[in-house]
């Protein structure tokens, strides 16, 4: 049979003289009587100048290797280490490792070995330093809240588009943004932080005052205040089942409220709204619920969070209802005043103090279950500033006919120029305001100023909310001192429960 012929492999050309150093080994093969037998060497070419040194050098490395007191070659791994082993950091294996160092990218192991080389190495030290100031340009940190103005800037975006029918006015907008912002924070919350303790914390007029409730009790207190500009507008009132005192103020009601433990039947309480009544079935649907009826221990930390999801639906759905109300009554709805017990609001600073009450609450729950909470955006802080400046000349005329503010020292016919405070408010929603010291009546001028406070807004507000005690406000203060404490503890005294 004859054998086909055999077709060579190819083979790497040989560059001019690079021939092997070494003869080749031989390689054993199996004879007729199944011994191994030793392949004869081919026969030796001629040899080099070039073989000659390459052999040379080859004996001397393996001569060196195996003397005992052969220095230690650095770009060789040591006798015995395996693939695992430690890797030889050298500098320019470091240097490659700046970048990586510089965002906290390297192993724990590299990290060790960068730093510890920096310390003796200048130029790579000098490189680290601005790389790292580099990294600290590509991002800063932020919160991780959504822009306060999202919203307002998204239903702008929309209402240019396609304008709303019915808009909400101006002076209502503040409501609705610190009401949604609310809303926001408490979708999401978890079973177990719907009866995180939360602590309330007000100024009684004399000293500083703490009662500690839930977050369901923190949303039912908001219902039950929320329900004076319901009864306003003559809308039912939430509560109206509960047995109340006459004429009760936002203490009381709440009071109430938490002392009945739950909330009444509010099937069809928000009905008859002209253009949007409540979602039907709601009251129905928390009916059906025995968890959602299962009020006791509510306020205290022990019900379960559907129950506490219900308030919170109630007072989302008042909510929704005060602003579709106040929508399509037109501008003759501004002429109403919402009574608090012992004074009185215009409808639109009431709407504005349940805007600031909603935000101030909205900080108490977000403190307790450990979540950061922005101040409000700067036109609505400078209205809420601007409501508490309104109310203090007021508020220091009562403290001192209860004799906890100086007397008057001059009297003046009222619109006459008095003595004057120079209130300045920094930041976001901040501003300029002169409050009368001597009488409300008297006209307020900065020729007339004897004392200057400077605050920031957001601490002048956590001020007027009594989170911070007056005698620790952090205020530049300059001039007449018992005038500025007049009107720093008449700021806290707009707090309330």
């Amino acid at each position: 049979m004859a054998r086909l012929p055999r077709i060579p492999t190819p083979r790497k050309p040989a560059e001019d003289g690079d021939w092997p150093a070494r003869a080749s080994v031989p390689r054993p093969r199996t004879g007729a009587g199944g011994d191994a037998e030793t392949a004869a060497e081919p026969a030796a070419g001629p040899r080099t100048e070039r073989m000659e040194r390459t052999e040379q050098a080859e004996r001397a490395e393996r001569t060196a290797r195996s003397a005992p007191d052969a220095p230690a070659d650095p770009d060789r791994p040591a006798e015995g280490a395996g693939p695992d082993a430690a890797p030889e950091y050298d500098h320019v294996l470091l240097k490659s490792l700046l970048g990586a160092w510089a965002l906290a990218a390297c192993s724990a192991e590299e990290t060790t070995a960068l730093e510890s080389h920096l310390t003796r190495c200048g130029a790579c030290a000098d490189e680290a330093l601005r790389l790292r100031d580099a990294v600290g340009l590509l991002h800063h940190e932020d919160s991780l809240d959504l822009d306060p103005t999202l919203r307002s800037r998204v239903l702008d975006g929309c209402l240019d588009r396609r304008p709303a029918r019915v808009p909400i006015p101006e002076w209502a907008v503040p409501y609705d943004a610190e009401s949604a912002r609310l809303e926001a924070l408490l979708h999401d919350m978890a079973e177990a932080e719907w009866r995180a303790p939360v602590r309330l914390r007000w100024f009684d007029g004399r000293a500083s005052a703490v009662r500690e409730t839930t977050v369901a009790g923190v949303i039912g207190h908001l219902l039950a205040v929320d329900g004076l500009v319901a009864v306003a507008l003559g809308l039912p009132d939430p509560l109206a089942a509960l047995p109340l005192p006459k004429a009760a103020g936002p203490s009381a009601r709440t009071e109430a409220l938490w002392s009945a433990g739950g909330l009444p039947d509010l099937e069809g309480a928000f009905g008859g709204v002209p253009g949007a009544a409540a979602r039907p079935g709601r009251a129905a649907e928390a009916r059906a619920d025995p968890e959602a009826e299962a009020y006791g221990g509510l306020f205290t930390g022990h019900a379960a969070a559907p129950a506490a999801r219900a308030v919170r639906a109630r007072w989302r759905d008042q909510g929704h209802t005060l602003l579709r109300t106040i929508s399509f009554a037109g501008p003759g709805v501004t002429g109403l005043d919402v009574a608090y017990h012992d004074f009185r609001l215009p409808l639109k600073d009431a709407l504005l103090e349940r805007a600031f009450e909603c935000w101030v609450h909205a900080g108490d729950i977000a403190e307790a279950v450990d979540y950061p909470y922005e101040p409000p955006a700067g036109p609505h802080l400078n209205l809420m500033v601007d409501l508490a400046a309104r109310q203090l000349p007021g508020t220091i005329a009562h403290r001192r006919r209860a004799g906890l503010a100086a007397p008057a020292r001059r009297l003046s016919a009222a619109g006459a120029p008095g003595r004057t405070l120079h209130l300045e408010v920094e930041g976001a929603g901040g501003g300029h305001w002169y409050i009368p010291l001597d009488s409300p009546g008297t006209a307020a001028t900065p020729e007339a100023a004897v004392a200057h406070v400077a605050l920031d807004g957001a601490e002048f507000c956590q001020l007027a909310a009594g989170h911070v005690p007056p005698q620790e406000a952090a205020a530049g203060q300059e001039g007449d001192r018992e005038a500025i404490r007049d009107v720093l503890y008449a700021a806290a005294s707009l707090s309330r429960l």
